[in-house]
């Protein structure tokens, strides 16, 4: 046996394998590099529109996809309603209660007027939390929740109170989304910053404007005849009022208003 043509060959095949680890590292540095250029590069444009935020969450946020369908209220349900008369829609999923006394409002139209109210006295009540007052139609919306996070514009979760002229509640729609099961394993979302970039890169931020709250929710994904698919939602509000929404697994830009959801590649 050869010794020495042995010990080249090892020689020739260990030079081999730390060009190829060389190789490698380099690739994984310029990546990184290029990542931290394109970061610095996008909060760069942030900062020549004037677009503000305020500090996001740094900690990996982690969330999966959710199923539920909406309930189908019973006679049994309405008869644990005090003080309220209920008229049963077919097939049921919505619950339409007017209140035989009228609860009286602040003159601020508060939500924290309606707190005790909700949770002690309409079905499911600790399930929602406020979400807007629509002064011209007079309502004041209730979206469900899920483990604190919001279920963002669902029909089949929210309950919307109607007020009269004299700030009292005379009414309300309920519609509960129940079953709420957990359908994957929870998987790493796209960071806040990067929801933000899609907005910035599909012209939905306008220069000078800023961004007031960053919060995560579900919103729809999929909706069946019987149940619908929710998927973790971004939702940043800009300038205090309006409210912009971002697919948290597949960054895509939410339009409530369309079927449609945009895609930013």
């Amino acid at each position: 046996m050869d010794w020495s043509k042995i010990k080249t060959i090892f020689i020739i095949t260990f030079l081999i394998l730390d060009v190829y680890l060389l190789f490698q590292f380099m690739k994984i540095r310029d990546a990184n590099k290029y990542e931290v250029i394109s970061q610095t590069s996008f909060e760069e444009k942030l900062k020549a529109d004037e677009i503000k935020y305020g500090e996001l969450p740094k900690t990996l946020m982690k969330a999966q996809y959710l199923s539920a369908k909406p309930r189908i209220f019973t006679e049994e349900d309405v008869a644990k309603l005090k003080g309220q008369r209920a008229i049963l829609e077919e097939p049921s999923t919505t619950l339409i209660v007017n209140l035989e006394k009228p609860l009286q409002l602040s003159s601020k139209l508060e939500s924290a007027d309606v707190t005790a109210f909700l949770k002690e006295n309409i079905l499911y009540g600790d399930h929602y939390q406020f979400w807007e007052k629509d002064e011209k139609q007079q309502t004041l919306t209730y979206f469900q929740q899920f483990e604190n996070y919001p279920l963002y514009q669902n029909m089949n979760g929210r309950i919307v109170f109607k007020y009269n002229a004299k700030n009292q509640i005379v009414s309300y729609q309920q519609n509960y989304l129940e079953g709420m099961e957990e359908l994957t394993a929870k998987e790493e979302i796209l960071p806040p910053l990067k929801a933000i970039e899609k907005l910035y890169q599909k012209g939905m931020l306008k220069p000078k404007s800023k961004i007031t709250k960053v919060e995560l929710g579900y919103s729809t994904l999929v909706k069946f005849a019987a149940s619908q698919v929710l998927a973790p939602t971004w939702r940043l509000e800009v300038n205090n009022k309006d409210s912009l929404f971002v697919n948290a697994f597949e960054g895509q830009i939410i339009d409530f208003n369309s079927d449609e959801k945009m895609s930013v590649e």
